[in-house]
Parts: C-alpha cells; sequence; structure tokens
C-alpha cells in the first residue's frame, strides 16, 4: 500500500465531479486500501477519491476509535429520511485545522455498492449520516467550505494560500 497526496482547498482538482465506477476490480479494491492508509494516517474518518485526486466515485469511511470499522461505498447515493436538521462540527482532511457547524438532514438512507462490487443499502443517522454527506459532496465537486458565509471560506482561502506558500518554500 502507499499514501496517497491529499489535495487541499484551494485546489482546483476538488472541484471535479466525479464519475462512476464502471467495473469493482482489483485497482479499485487497491485504491480503497490506499486510501484508507492515507486517511488513518491522516487521523480522518471519511476519504472521497477526489481527495486524492482520483475522480470516481468511491468514498472510504471509519468512525471507530480503533480503525475497525472500515466501510466503504463506490457509487453512493443517499435520500433524506428525516427533514429535520442537525448541526455538527465539521472538519476536513482537504481543509486542514478548520472546524465549523454545518446544518444537514439528521437521518438518510443509502445506496451503494461495496469493496466487492456487491450492493448495500443501509439506513444513517448522526455522525455516520454526517460523514457520508459530506464525502458524497466531495464527489459532486463541494466542500464544506462552501456551506460558510463568504467572508469565512475567504478567510480560509487565504490563511491555507499562505501556509502553501511558505511549504513551498521550506521544501527549496
Amino acid at each position: 500500500m502507499s499514501k496517497l497526496n491529499i489535495l487541499e482547498f484551494p485546489d482546483p482538482r476538488l472541484r471535479t465531479i466525479a464519475e462512476p465506477v464502471e467495473k469493482v476490480d482489483d485497482d479499485i479494491r487497491k485504491l480503497i486500501d490506499d486510501m484508507f492508509e492515507t486517511m488513518y494516517e491522516a487521523n480522518g474518518i471519511g476519504l472521497a477519491a477526489t481527495q486524492v485526486n482520483v475522480h470516481l466515485q468511491v468514498v472510504v469511511i471509519d468512525l471507530s476509535d480503533d480503525s475497525t470499522e472500515p466501510l466503504v461505498l463506490i457509487n453512493p447515493s443517499y435520500t433524506i429520511i428525516e427533514e429535520e436538521l442537525d448541526e455538527m462540527q465539521e472538519g476536513c482532511l482537504s481543509v486542514p485545522g478548520f472546524y465549523d457547524t454545518v446544518e444537514r438532514p439528521r437521518r438518510i438512507a443509502v445506496e451503494s455498492l461495496d469493496r466487492n462490487g456487491n450492493p448495500q443499502n443501509f439506513e444513517a443517522d448522526g455522525l455516520l449520516a454526517v460523514c457520508i454527506q459530506h464525502e458524497l459532496d466531495h464527489l459532486d465537486g463541494k466542500l464544506f467550505v462552501d456551506y460558510l458565509s463568504k467572508l469565512k471560506r475567504q478567510r480560509i482561502r487565504s490563511k491555507l494560500e499562505k501556509q502553501h506558500k511558505l511549504d513551498q518554500q521550506a521544501q527549496r
């Protein structure tokens, strides 16, 4: 396995809309394994393929404290079961160091394929529902900062651009 590079806001590649996976094969399973390794190393709970510059509809999630509950979503979609919104603090591996409150539907029904290409359907609520919605946004080229005010989004963008310049200078 190899650790993948996570794209960071405002990288325009994060706005790419992911394509459906045509066939779940060994290449897709290797991508999934690499995504889990990358996510665990970055101390995340979810990662969409778009975030590692692979524009396919693949998401990995693990909400456990000990990396024992991996969830794979291939070609995922969801429908809202409960319109009531929950407010939850969100962060993102592509927007490192920034967290803010986002409102999302409380309960959803999820349809996807698993890592072997088998259909899976389930309901999700709480943190899992938020995480799934957050990661599926990535597949549509959307980031959690898009839910924030224009001013907050611009401040985050400016701080990350400044950090990226400092990182580039340090590498020289």
